[in-house]
């Protein structure tokens, strides 16, 4: 059975990074998780004061 490879990871749990797509373009957030089975990452965004937990894959992220 032929194993997928997958994507080198460039990101790291705590690190900050700044979405760029989608509802909280522009927002920064704390990296919380990182699933590279499925290329994403649970990020947490402060809205409202409060953190909020939100799924995005690596390309909507960039490093700050």
């Amino acid at each position: 059975m032929a194993r997928t490879p997958i994507a080198e990871i460039d990101f790291e749990v705590g690190e900050t990074i700044i979405i760029k797509e989608g509802s909280f373009a522009g927002l920064p957030g704390s990296i919380s998780e990182i699933k590279p089975e499925s290329g994403k990452l649970i990020v947490l965004v402060s809205l409202f004061e409060r953190e909020t937990p939100v799924e995005l894959s690596f390309g909507q992220v960039e490093k700050q």
